[in-house]
């Protein structure tokens, strides 16, 4: 078995401000991002049609500038580290696209679960949004024996019902509701979030 993995999802976890609004910001819809994304986290609308929606409103942006801006989103120094020195057991787990999260994972150099999507001349084309339960699931079969899953979202209590251990955690905004009733412990900054997980 290989022990123990470790899932991160993304925005506002790992980055210390929610990915879409800042790429909004090109288009003149931040606000409005913003609050489609609070009401998604909170889980007031479905995460797939509110991930697919705001993907086509986005999708006016083009990719190659998308990875700039995310490129230049900010990170929780102490979860990048955790990952940099376990790369070969953490993943990052999100709903966000491939294309667009590239440089951000490029840079801790760690593992991938996320939605799939291509760019050409005729714009964007989404393939698939995961289910982030898959990712768990996924990383059993690869021979995981533990999973550690952190999130703050709606979207992470399926990933969090599938994990061993689950950790809601209130980086940049308290967690959902939903995450904090699916979670056995809640955290709310990176410091202590990484010393609990070394501990465990």
């Amino acid at each position: 078995m290989k022990g123990t993995a470790y899932c991160f999802d993304l925005d506002g976890t790992l980055t210390t401000t929610e990915i879409l609004p800042c790429i909004a910001s090109e288009i003149g819809v931040a606000e409005e991002m913003a609050t489609l994304t609070k009401a998604t986290i909170e889980g007031h609308i479905p995460f797939e049609p509110s991930f697919r929606l705001r993907c086509l409103i986005l999708g006016r942006v083009p990719s190659a500038r998308i990875r700039e801006i995310v490129a230049s989103v900010p990170l929780n120094e102490s979860i990048f580290s955790f990952i940099r020195s376990r790369r070969d057991r953490c993943y990052i787990v999100t709903g966000n696209l491939d294309i667009w999260v590239k440089p951000i994972v490029d840079s801790c150099g760690c593992g991938l679960f996320s939605s799939v999507a291509s760019d050409d001349e005729n714009g964007l084309k989404l393939h698939s949004v995961l289910q982030k339960s898959d990712a768990v699931n996924a990383l059993r079969q690869q021979g995981h024996d533990r999973i550690v899953a952190v999130g703050d979202g709606m979207n992470d209590v399926p990933m969090f019902g599938a994990a061993d251990v689950a950790i809601a955690f209130g980086g940049v905004h308290p967690p959902s509701p939903a995450a904090i009733l699916a979670s056995h412990y809640v955290v709310h900054d990176g410091d202590t979030l990484c010393e609990m997980l070394r501990a465990l």
